[in-house]
């Protein structure tokens, strides 16, 4: 198989024309920013009062926080009529109580409605349901 000269190694990757990333949208871009770069360790390459963006320290992918003073929280789990997730991330943890009571200790939301034994949603400070896993 060939390999696609998109994704092939090109070195540096600071050098490299590829990245790819997800956007989250919120009506505080610092306390969302700081919200990941604590529960991941990501380091906040750039932040101003329109929006962030973290490192995640390999590859090209990125987490972007972008200011949106009309955002609308989603309500979890899903109700009719009401704003609904657009997108979740999931992160596997090793530990997922120890991970829980860390995401919360940073201003996450635990909410009642838990459909999986090994999985746990939590929302953000801006109410974006996430995804903690082992």
């Amino acid at each position: 198989m060939e390999e696609n000269p998109q994704t092939e190694d090109r070195g540096d990757r600071w050098s490299r024309s590829d990245w790819w990333g997800v956007v989250l949208d919120a009506p505080d871009v610092g306390v969302l920013a700081h919200f990941y770069s604590e529960l991941r360790g990501w380091p906040i390459w750039k932040q101003d009062s329109e929006g962030a963006a973290l490192d995640l320290g390999e590859g090209v992918a990125y987490l972007s926080i972008q200011r949106n003073p009309d955002y609308v929280r989603p309500v979890w789990p899903g109700v009719p009529d009401r704003q609904q997730m657009m997108v979740h991330l999931d992160f596997e943890v090793t530990d997922l109580e120890e991970a829980v009571a860390h995401a919360v200790g940073l201003g996450a939301e635990l909410p009642e409605h838990q459909p999986q034994d090994d999985v746990r949603v939590l929302l953000d400070p801006a109410g974006h349901p996430f995804c903690l896993y082992t």
